[in-house]
């Protein structure tokens, strides 16, 4: 049996857009012609590029106004460098975007230590607030991080020894 419109009329709001003379989206829908002017505009003018920019390959230009803060560099360029390579709708483009984030995080740390800035990583990762709200999560998680680089710690030493 299929199901009807009256199946669903307990549901509030249900059917709202049913009836064409009260429908919501009508003096959006509606713009007396102007569907067929939509590309009659002016293209703005392009922004200088000056530095390298990263742009979709699903985009045959760049769009008028690209966010020029940031050029990629160093490996987490790398790896967006080849994320931008697959399409959007690709794993291949959003996973190592997110990996070159997260790289781009320690490269930052790297760097801060190569110019003589120590970072305050504790208040810069909201710790105190962790501390305030939920202790026994931070420590929890300060616990796991400490015996994940404790193993590896142990791991790699072990190798040394055995390669002896």
């Amino acid at each position: 049996m299929q199901p009807t419109a009256q199946d669903f009329a307990h549901i509030p709001g249900w059917g709202i857009d049913a009836d064409p003379e009260n429908d919501p989206t009508y003096p959006i829908r509606d713009r007396s012609g102007e569907f067929t002017k939509k590309y009659d505009w002016e293209r703005p003018p392009q922004q200088p590029i000056d530095i390298e920019t990263l742009h979709s390959i699903e985009r045959p230009n760049q769009p008028a106004v690209i966010g020029n803060s940031v050029p990629p560099k160093g490996l987490s360029g790398i790896i967006r460098r080849a994320a931008f390579r697959y399409s959007e709708n690709h794993y291949g483009h959003w996973l190592p975007l997110l990996l070159a984030d997260r790289v781009s995080v320690v490269e930052g740390i790297v760097d801060d230590l190569a110019h003589g800035h120590v970072p305050n990583i504790f208040a810069e990762k909201g710790y105190r607030a962790h501390w305030k709200h939920d202790p026994k999560g931070l420590a929890l998680r300060l616990a796991t991080t400490a015996a994940i680089a404790g193993g590896l710690v142990l791991l790699l030493t072990r190798r040394k020894k055995h390669d002896q």
